[in-house]
């Protein structure tokens, strides 16, 4: 693969979908659907498999490629700047507290984990995880900046892009050197809803081993309505105020350095509070 313009590398649960949807709008970008995870899950199948990945329709695209599993492999960072030492990244952050509650909700949905979320969640476990160690943004971004430097890295916070959508993504564009004639809107709805109702993880265990067989029908009317039939909100089990402590103990000295880092009072995190916006240096 000749050229990779730029890659969205996470953090997961941060709203890189919508990021990514969002630019698959703009007439200048390609980027393939999936997530690939070449750099950090797949990468010995190999350069000529990530390429045959990419199918621009025409070459004066910018083309970029999005996997949030990228920021927390440790290996990735070494890996992109061996095969692609000038792409740009991009990079978003959300409340990291806030951040591991959404993954232990997504994995809960999908059966993969249970109900105990101090199991997953209490640092004093020790076990660290996807869902702590998802969070060490500071950690996981030197990696990057020691490579890219800081004028090849755009950090977008989770926040601000609820609040001010068409800002941010405006952010990207310029970041990216796309015309500003040719604005697109923002993906207006949420990507990913968790109360939206959903087969609940119990069922999801026992369909399970079909789920093979029933994926050619996934989108046909009678597996859409016998869908709907079993259908439902999710009963998530409760953060509760003690844990959520926890956790903010547990990232502080993380959010302290990161917030030194990008020039930015990141201590609304470590408030206990709902986010509404955090300030960013321009």
């Amino acid at each position: 693969m000749d050229r990779l313009d730029f890659l969205i590398i996470g953090a997961a649960k941060s709203a890189t979908t919508w990021l990514q949807q969002s630019l698959q709008r703009h007439p200048d970008v390609y980027m393939p659907d999936p997530e690939l995870h070449y750099f950090s899950r797949v990468y010995g199948n190999g350069a000529a498999w990530y390429a045959d990945q990419f199918r621009p329709p025409r070459d004066d695209l910018v083309i970029g490629e999005k996997s949030n599993s990228y920021m927390d492999t440790p290996e990735a960072a070494a890996r992109i700047h061996g095969d692609f030492p000038n792409v740009r990244l991009i990079a978003q952050l959300r409340n990291p507290v806030e951040r591991a509650y959404s993954d232990y909700c997504m994995l809960y949905r999908r059966g993969e984990v249970g109900r105990e979320i101090g199991q997953y969640l209490d640092p004093r476990a020790g076990q660290g995880g996807r869902f702590l160690n998802g969070g060490l943004y500071y950690d996981q971004l030197q990696g990057f900046l020691d490579r890219f430097g800081s004028d090849n890295l755009l950090v977008l916070l989770y926040e601000n892009i609820a609040i001010e959508p068409r800002r941010q993504l405006d952010r990207v564009g310029s970041f990216l050197g796309l015309r500003a004639e040719l604005q697109v809107p923002p993906v207006a709805e949420k990507v990913k809803d968790k109360k939206q109702p959903l087969v609940g993880p119990e069922m999801r265990r026992w369909l399970a081993p079909f789920k093979t067989t029933v994926k050619p029908f996934r989108h046909t009317a009678a597996f859409k309505k016998a869908r709907s039939l079993i259908a439902r909100e999710i009963n998530y089990a409760t953060l509760s105020e003690d844990l959520k402590e926890r956790l903010i103990g547990y990232y502080e000295p993380q959010i302290d350095k990161l917030g030194t880092l990008m020039d930015v009072d990141l201590t609304p995190w470590l408030q206990n509070t709902q986010i509404a916006q955090l300030p960013v240096k321009e």
